[in-house]
């Protein structure tokens, strides 16, 4: 039987991303939604690695299983890296939904050049095992994307601010780009290629 590992997420699209990034590992994949466990973490750190971080070790504990948790946002290099640890939460109560802080961020930028528009996605998983007084760090890995943001939204098949998040290699938007390629270039792709080898070196000790 398989050893389970706890996606830290409810959210059934990105659960569907991680069991096509980890294929292969000798895991059984499960999410907070299939454990029932409804605790929502309260994220307080100011870098993606402590938030990543807080997620595995708290739900490792609540769990008692192998916890990987990831925490990624948009970097804004004309924002000064804003809305980074802030991006689910950038405009604050005046910001609804992904369009309204799309919306946001456009306004923001409304006077920057073409050339200083330049921005990157960035994604840090953490893993934890549980045992002991708390929880160990197995692994943490960090990938990112960089592109730019365009004046305009443009695409329909992403979500958060991929529709402006634009990569010139491929003349599109983020939100343009195939699922597969999506899958294959994305910031949280590069950094689950490198939890796949820590967790693999795990299950080679084990």
């Amino acid at each position: 039987m398989a050893t389970k590992l706890l996606i830290a997420t409810g959210n059934p699209g990105k659960m569907r991303e991680y069991a096509d990034l980890l294929a292969g590992l000798p895991f059984e994949l499960v999410s907070l939604r299939d454990l029932g466990i409804t605790h929502e973490v309260d994220e307080t750190g100011d870098t993606f690695s402590e938030n990543a971080w807080l997620k595995a070790s708290e739900y490792a504990v609540i769990s008692g299983l192998l916890t990987l948790a990831d925490d990624s946002g948009l970097e804004v290099d004309a924002l000064s890296g804003e809305p980074g640890v802030r991006s689910a939460r950038y405009g604050g109560d005046s910001c609804h939904s992904d369009q309204d802080r799309v919306e946001f961020l456009l306004k923001n930028m409304k006077d920057v050049p073409w050339e200083e528009r330049g921005a990157r996605f960035r994604c840090v998983i953490a893993i934890a095992l549980p045992g002991g007084e708390k929880p160990t760090l197995v692994a943490q890995a960090e990938g990112f994307v960089a592109g730019m943001i365009q004046y305009q939204p443009q695409g329909d098949d992403g979500f958060g601010y991929d529709p402006v998040f634009y990569l010139p290699e491929y003349d599109k938007t983020v939100a343009q780009l195939p699922s597969d390629v999506k899958n294959r270039i994305s910031h949280r792709a590069h950094a689950a290629k490198q939890a796949m080898e820590a967790l693999k070196s795990l299950t080679a000790e084990s």
